[in-house]
């Protein structure tokens, strides 16, 4: 079990790296990102493109992304968070005082990520979907990986929290998209 400590050790010594590495000129982009609402233009796009190559077939696709958002949310907030009942970094008193923080710091559990869990699942169904038309689609990751990093920057998720939130929402943004593929061969939605 020693090894267990060194890394809770370990994690919270680099969230609180990570954290302090913050400028007070990157503060409000941290802010922005980390935000939902901000990037609703940026989900209508994707709903565009959906739309647009799959038309009525995208029926499919937009409903095993909102189950891969719901499920990735609640896995985290619902499942893990009330059974590992490990505090956020701000609410953790031998770590709070460490902590550059400049936003309130939230619900009191942290593991894991719900932004890493419903990032990643999203990240994974899109590039999965349109990865065959275009290898720039890798880029979705990189969009996911910085809100993820936002949550780290705000004092709010451990470094394992993050991790451990991306590989859920990894792995279930794949089972989605093959869901979504079974769903698409089974029941295509064909305009006359």
């Amino acid at each position: 079990m020693e090894w267990f400590n060194d890394l809770v050790r370990y994690d919270q010594k680099l969230l609180v790296y990570l954290n302090n590495c913050g400028v007070t000129w990157t503060d409000d982009s941290m802010i922005f990102i980390s935000e939902t609402y901000p990037w609703i233009p940026f989900y209508a796009v994707l709903l565009y493109l959906i739309v647009k190559q799959f038309k009525f077939n995208a029926t499919w696709l937009v409903l095993c992304i909102v189950a891969t958002i719901t499920l990735c949310d609640q896995l985290a907030s619902s499942i893990f968070k009330p059974m590992v009942l490990r505090l956020r970094p701000c609410h953790e008193p031998s770590i709070e005082p460490l902590l550059r923080m400049i936003t309130e710091c939230g619900g009191e559990y942290g593991f894991f990520s719900s932004h890493a869990s419903n990032s990643f699942g999203l990240a994974m169904f899109v590039w999965l979907l349109f990865r065959k038309q275009s290898a720039h689609w890798s880029w979705i990751f990189v969009w996911a990986t910085v809100v993820s990093y936002s949550r780290i920057y705000l004092g709010k998720h451990y470094p394992l929290d993050i991790i451990a939130g991306a590989l859920c929402g990894i792995l279930v943004g794949a089972g989605m998209f093959m869901l979504s593929q079974s769903l698409l061969k089974k029941f295509p939605l064909r305009t006359k």
